[in-house]
């Protein structure tokens, strides 16, 4: 199938892109094209006007600056994958993106476009949900930073306006004595998750968990933190007994679809298995 008939508008600047979102009803931005193109295709989505943003310059670029490392929105699933700045600083972000679909995807998709898609199965929103990520969203009045607790509304839904695009995507240089881990459960490798899960701990210097971050994706309408799990972690030495009790409360407060892929009672159980995988394997990964 083919899309049905639109009007192609290439903005010169991201502040032109806006103008062309406020002005034009049923318009819709055109990054990687990953997700759009397809709906298109399918006629899923029929808009109007395309606003193809894939030209304007200075929109792909990973940068470090007052310890949150910037990430700009045409930054592509590989680069993100390669950066060296991503893998040192923040490597869940890396290995998340590495899951992504092919070769081909990770080539062209975008980390501000499967953001916006909001996809609760794709794989960086439920890393950028654990890592407490930013967006940085421009529109007619300006700028405004929206959390990814926040950003993140309902079956890909997210809380930008109609007249907003994703500027920057912000998250936070991990301290030392951190340990992530981004895994999925899906039918093949490139696949959507059936479960995902991103996990975060950071010990104290007697080896005690700090801090905790565990977010689930493909558990329902949005990628969501397992706060009792988090909760059951810190102040505690990361024990495999600590772990295992922990990863019992992963199925709190979730809400799985029941689909082709696995019932909603499978995917509560595999939120569980999952997230002592996750779990374990960030903390093999914890340096001295």
């Amino acid at each position: 199938m083919i899309p049905r008939s639109f009007e192609y508008l290439r903005p010169s600047t991201l502040q032109e892109a806006v103008q062309m979102l406020d002005k034009y009803e049923e318009s819709k931005i055109l990054a990687g094209g990953q997700s759009l193109i397809a709906l298109m295709k399918l006629r899923l989505v029929s808009p109007k006007y395309v606003i193809d943003i894939t030209r304007i310059p200075g929109l792909s670029y990973v940068k470090e600056e007052g310890g949150k490392l910037l990430i700009g929105p045409l930054t592509t699933h590989d680069a993100v994958e390669n950066s060296p700045l991503i893998r040192q600083k923040c490597p869940i972000l890396s290995e998340a993106a590495s899951r992504i679909g092919d070769q081909q995807i990770r080539n062209r998709g975008t980390i501000a476009g499967t953001l916006c898609h909001a996809d609760p199965a794709a794989d960086i929103p439920t890393a950028f949900l654990a890592l407490d990520g930013e967006v940085v969203a421009l529109g007619p009045s300006g700028e405004r930073v929206i959390k990814a607790s926040e950003f993140f509304v309902d079956f890909f839904t997210t809380a930008l306006n109609p007249n907003e695009v994703v500027k920057e995507v912000r998250v936070p240089v991990l301290p030392p004595r951190t340990g992530t881990a981004y895994m999925k459960h899906a039918r093949r490798e490139g696949d959507f998750a059936i479960v995902a899960v991103a996990a975060i701990v950071t010990l104290d210097e007697n080896g005690v968990c700090k801090s905790a971050s565990i977010a689930l994706g493909s558990v329902g309408p949005t990628p969501l933190r397992a706060v009792e799990v988090e909760k059951a972690l810190v102040g505690k030495k990361l024990t495999d007994d600590v772990i295992v009790a922990a990863s019992e409360l992963a199925d709190r407060g979730i809400s799985p679809p029941s689909d082709i892929h696995g019932s909603a009672e499978y995917r509560a159980e595999m939120a569980k298995v999952f997230t002592k995988r996750a779990l374990r394997l960030a903390l093999s990964r914890i340096g001295g």
